[in-house]
């Protein structure tokens, strides 16, 4: 006697699959790439600062010693860097000049990944991944990006 295959299993993922097809659209994406990867270079920043946007001599320290970054003096770097990963994630986050700011930020994870910890690239890859997305796409639609029509 012949065996009749059923489709069943296949069949309901598909159905799961189509469903997180329309759960998951740009706009969903693009907004979750752009906590996700605003929190983790604002969460950076805060550890370079006191208060507000003091850098502290603990991070200036961790410039000279640790990251040596060449041509740029570590009091000047520890700057660069506190400004610019708090200043880029909020715009992220509220997705304005979103391209921008995310070129700016691979900028960064290219500067980090080449100078400071070549052995991290895996990690510098997921944050380049979801930087190139926001650089590729944009911010989508619960972006301030979209209210004032920058694509």
């Amino acid at each position: 006697m012949d065996r009749v295959v059923t489709h069943a299993p296949a069949s309901r993922w598909d159905a799961v699959a189509r469903f997180f097809d329309r759960l998951l659209t740009h706009d969903v994406l693009a907004l979750l790439a752009r906590i996700a990867i605003a929190s983790v270079f604002f969460l950076s920043g805060r550890t370079k600062v006191a208060g507000v946007l003091t850098v502290t001599d603990s991070a200036v320290e961790l410039f000279r010693d640790e990251y040596k970054l060449p041509l740029v003096p570590p009091e000047i770097a520890a700057h660069l860097a506190a400004y610019a990963e708090h200043l880029f994630p909020i715009l992220l986050v509220l997705g304005f000049a979103t391209r921008a700011s995310a070129l700016a930020l691979l900028g960064m994870t290219l500067v980090i990944e080449i100078f400071v910890y070549p052995d991290a690239w895996s990690t510098h890859l997921t944050w380049a991944t979801l930087l190139l997305y926001l650089i590729g796409r944009g911010a989508g639609a619960w972006s301030l990006d979209r209210r004032f029509g920058i694509a």
